[in-house]
């Protein structure tokens, strides 16, 4: 019989209802489980420790909140993802990479998740779809970049997702295989010695991990993420601006300065997704310039990630710098995406009142 590894064991004691929650916090349980009747919970344990208080940051990323189910105006694929594949599964956007899902499971179920819709419910993803993912690349060999995710590819046991990068690499066309998992943040007993012997085997291996706050950078956290950089792997962090955890230029120069200590290299701020069920966590675009020009020039260059919108409608990641925004009002505001084409992401409804200190705080 094959020896549980510690993740796994990890993950079997993750919090999936409200009691633990009431017990703790003074949550309430009977509204929390409603909302997971809908998008499911799953909070690891190592992840549910971090939370100090009821409604703090580890608080609102993990637990679910009434308000994912008074949001029914969002699309449920604001990316168009599923329109932009060729074969289930497989989502080819970009001329010459494509995005692959191998697991719809995670280890935390992120209330703001961009794929709210599939995560953690009646699987749709199989050995089918991914060996038709395989075959779609192999047979398009302008494809020289693919991107594993989910889910959380890393859910995949070691065996499995060895058996499927190991096919990839075996493709001529296939230069570069990415790992997007929030493993590292959520549950790093993940990241083993026999994780990173096994990657490091199919290099270039390149992984995107995602932090959203300092107080998620943990001994542990960066035990994990160091014990990738030392397999080679280059270890990049995928942010996302959300209200009332990390909207302030002072939190996020904290986390970005952290994440560079454990040698994660900052890439993305995302403009969090026009999701369904997760509109409480956008903040004005007005908000995300300004934290850049407040983190631009105060520290570090290339610890300031790119702030981008992933377009509505499929149009991709367009940064947010002068020659991508078109104009933008109460309303919305007009992008350019890389081929010249406009898009339109509509504004969070409350005002905005541009607060004139931040500029002042960040060089404190």
């Amino acid at each position: 019989m094959e020896r549980m590894e510690q993740w796994t064991i990890d993950l079997r004691n993750s919090v999936t209802g409200g009691g633990p929650l009431a017990r703790d916090f003074g949550a309430d349980a009977e509204e929390i489980d409603a909302v997971c009747r809908n998008y499911p919970m799953r909070i690891p344990r190592y992840y549910y420790n971090l939370i100090a208080e009821k409604g703090d940051p580890i608080w609102m990323q993990s637990v679910p909140s009434i308000r994912e189910m008074m949001d029914e105006s969002a699309p449920e694929d604001p990316l168009h993802e599923e329109e932009d594949s060729p074969v289930p599964r497989l989502t080819h956007r970009y001329p010459d990479r494509v995005l692959l899902l191998i697991t719809d499971r995670c280890p935390m179920y992120c209330r703001f998740c961009t794929r709210k819709r599939m995560v953690g419910r009646t699987s749709t993803i199989t050995e089918k779809t991914i060996a038709m993912g395989i075959d779609y690349i192999r047979s398009h060999t302008e494809i020289r970049d693919i991107l594993l995710s989910g889910g959380d590819p890393l859910m995949v046991n070691d065996r499995k997702l060895e058996q499927i990068i190991a096919r990839l690499r075996a493709i001529p066309h296939v230069e570069i295989i990415r790992i997007g998992t929030r493993f590292p943040c959520v549950l790093p007993s993940r990241i083993s010695d026999a994780l990173c012997d096994m990657l490091k085997k199919y290099h270039p291996i390149f992984i995107n991990t995602h932090f959203n706050h300092p107080r998620e950078i943990t001994p542990q956290a960066r035990e994990a993420c160091e014990r990738l950089a030392n397999a080679g792997i280059p270890v990049g962090c995928q942010t996302v601006l959300l209200k009332g955890v990390n909207d302030d230029p002072l939190v996020l120069k904290e986390l970005m300065h952290k994440l560079l200590m454990m040698r994660v290299r900052p890439y993305y701020l995302y403009q969090a997704d026009l999701t369904r069920g997760t509109n409480h966590f956008r903040t004005r675009v007005e908000r995300g310039l300004e934290i850049m020009q407040s983190l631009r020039g105060y520290t570090t260059g290339f610890g300031v990630p790119q702030l981008v919108i992933d377009a509505p409608g499929g149009g991709g990641k367009i940064p947010l710098m002068p020659d991508y925004v078109v104009r933008f009002d109460e309303k919305e505001i007009i992008l350019r995406n890389f081929e010249g084409k406009e898009y339109r992401y509509p504004q969070a409804d409350q005002p905005y009142v541009k607060d004139t200190r931040d500029v002042e705080l960040i060089n404190f």
